[in-house]
């Protein structure tokens, strides 16, 4: 990148652009190839920015056709490198590579990940104080941060709906549950935490606020941004649950410098095959796992298991022993589900393969 200008670049590094990822531009990409930072998409359409100019994208019919997966696919904070035509019009050649993904399993999709957000540092959890709070569902959200590296923030809000006996109780529960989970106590209406809030955001750095429709994501997201940017909604009176609100994932420049990624809220968040997030999420369980009789041990009613005795002894929280060994199969399904489809195209490829052999015979002959 030796005509990649001193402008140029410190635009890109106020999208979040890293030391790491210049130094691999810069070994890896010929000089002048043009990149720049997903920052919205809907339905396969993206918009993708420089650090000066917005153009609208797409990806070249090769990336579709050649993607094994929807990770092979852009997501909203993905680095790629583009080729412009037209004033405000783009090609996505490539994606750079990722420093992290978020993701889960798609809905409705057995064996396939969907990419909630890329290349995020923290993660702000949102759940609503007055009707959303749920150390399942956070443990959930725990286990898709640590399997992608990400710091997890909670946030529990609509602070002024509820209490403070009931924002006490909430913040004792999760204590109990993890006591190094970062929390704050916000309240879009009062201002509570807002501050403290502001102040875990650094100049750079990228965050995504993920959690149930109605939690307050949009109007936290507002509120950072100074404006109204984003429509917000109202809980159902009648099925006291949120409304989905955001259709799409964006991008947003603070004014502090940093960079958060708004999501449409999430019904459901299957795990993936990633194994390493449950088992920091459910630490306490993992480490006594390793001294259960047999190595096999599946935690559910063998002789031997330290992890059941642990539960029947009141060290382990039985609410989340159960929580983990569903999520426990939940992962391997996904991981037999995967090994099926690769057993599919497996067999697939060798019918194809033997069917041009055949016609390549008798065609010779």
């Amino acid at each position: 990148m030796k005509d990649e200008s001193p402008h140029r670049l410190t635009h890109l590094q106020a999208l979040g652009l890293t030391p790491e990822l210049t130094e691999y531009i810069k070994e890896n990409l010929s000089p002048g190839t043009k990149i720049g930072r997903v920052i919205r998409e809907h339905r396969e359409r993206y918009a993708v920015s420089d650090g000066e100019d917005e153009y609208d994208a797409e990806i070249t019919g090769n990336m579709r056709y050649s993607a094994a997966s929807r990770k092979d696919f852009p997501a909203v904070g993905d680095w790629v490198t583009i080729t412009p035509y037209g004033p405000d019009q783009a090609i996505i050649n490539s994606i750079l590579p990722r420093k992290s993904i978020l993701a889960r399993q798609a809905v409705g999709k057995p064996g396939e990940i969907q990419i909630i957000s890329a290349n995020i540092d923290s993660a702000f959890i949102v759940q609503a104080l007055s009707n959303n709070f749920n150390i399942n569902r956070l443990e959930r959200y725990l286990t898709i941060c640590y399997s992608a590296g990400i710091e997890p923030i909670q946030i529990l809000s609509k602070t002024d709906m509820v209490s403070r006996d009931d924002i006490c109780e909430a913040v004792r529960i999760l204590e109990k549950r993890d006591s190094q989970v970062k929390y704050i106590l916000l309240s879009n209406v009062t201002g509570e935490g807002s501050d403290q809030l502001m102040g875990m955001i650094q100049r750079g750095k990228t965050y995504c606020v993920i959690g149930s429709s109605g939690v307050g994501k949009s109007t936290l997201i507002n509120s950072l941004l100074k404006r109204e940017v984003l429509r917000t909604g109202e809980i159902s009176s009648s099925t006291n649950k949120g409304k989905h609100v955001t259709e799409h994932r964006e991008l947003f420049l603070l004014d502090n410098g940093g960079i958060i990624i708004d999501t449409p809220g999430m019904k459901e968040l299957g795990l993936t095959d990633d194994a390493e997030g449950l088992n920091v999420t459910f630490a306490d369980i993992s480490q006594l796992a390793g001294k259960c009789r047999f190595p096999d041990c599946l935690h559910i009613n063998e002789q031997g298991c330290a992890v059941i005795e642990a539960v029947e002894n009141g060290f382990v929280n039985r609410e989340s022993y159960e929580n983990y060994l569903k999520m426990l199969k939940e992962q391997e399904r996904f991981n037999t589900t995967i090994a099926e489809k690769r057993r599919r195209d497996k067999h697939f490829g060798k019918m194809v393969k033997n069917y041009y052999s055949f016609k390549m015979k008798n065609r010779e002959e």
